[in-house]
C-alpha cells in the first residue's frame, strides 16, 4: 500500500521534473539568440596626470580622465528582434578600456557601468559622459599610447539559462597625449 509521505513524494518528483523541462525549454528557446547592436563611441576630451601610487612604495602612476559620449539603441539587435525578450530581466552594460603595454600584454580596466531592468528606457544617449570609476594605469604605461579602444559590452542576465557576454558592434581607438598634465597650486 502506498502512504500519504509516498504519494506526496511522487507528486513533489514528479513536480519538480516537469519545472525543470519547463526552464529547460525556456533556456533553449533563447540561448542561440544573437544579441548584438550598433553602438557609437566618440571621446571629446583625454588628459592625463601622473599621481602618486598608494598601492607601492613612493611609485607614481598614470591616472587618464576621458569625456565620452555613447549611443545605442539596446532594444532591437541587427536583425531586428527585440534583445529584452521574454527570457530576460536586465541588463549590465559597461564601458572598457582595453590597451597593451611594456609590462602586461593586455590591460582592461571597468570605466562607467549602468543597469538597464526590463521596462526601462534602453536608448542610450549619453553626451559628455566622464568615466565612473578611476583610470589607472600600475605604471606609466597610458603616457603615449596610441592604441586605447573603448567598448561597450553588456551581460544578458536571463530568467533561466547562462549568462552570455555581448559585446557592442562599435569601438574607438583613443590616442593618449605624450605629456602629463600639471596641477596648478594656488
Amino acid at each position: 500500500m502506498n502512504t500519504v509521505l509516498t504519494r506526496a513524494n511522487s507528486l513533489f518528483a514528479f513536480s519538480l521534473s516537469v519545472m525543470a523541462a519547463l526552464t529547460f525549454g525556456c533556456f533553449i528557446t533563447t540561448a542561440f539568440k544573437e544579441r548584438t547592436v550598433p553602438v557609437s563611441i566618440a571621446v571629446s576630451r583625454v588628459m592625463l596626470k601622473n599621481v602618486e601610487d598608494f598601492t607601492g612604495p613612493g611609485e607614481r602612476s598614470d591616472l587618464g580622465i576621458i569625456t565620452f559620449d555613447i549611443s545605442a539603441d539596446i532594444l532591437y539587435n541587427k536583425c531586428n528582434t527585440f534583445i529584452f525578450d521574454w527570457n530576460v530581466k536586465q541588463l549590465f552594460l559597461y564601458l572598457s578600456a582595453e590597451y597593451s603595454t611594456k609590462n602586461n600584454v593586455l590591460n582592461q580596466v571597468v570605466l562607467w557601468d549602468k543597469i538597464i531592468l526590463r521596462g526601462d528606457n534602453p536608448k542610450l544617449l549619453l553626451k559628455d559622459m566622464k568615466s565612473k570609476y578611476f583610470f589607472f594605469d600600475d605604471g606609466n604605461g597610458l603616457k603615449g599610447n596610441r592604441n586605447v579602444t573603448l567598448t561597450l559590452s553588456w551581460n544578458v542576465v536571463p530568467n533561466a539559462g547562462i549568462l552570455p557576454l555581448v559585446t557592442g558592434a562599435g569601438h574607438v581607438s583613443v590616442p593618449f597625449p605624450d605629456s602629463y598634465k600639471t596641477a596648478k597650486s594656488y
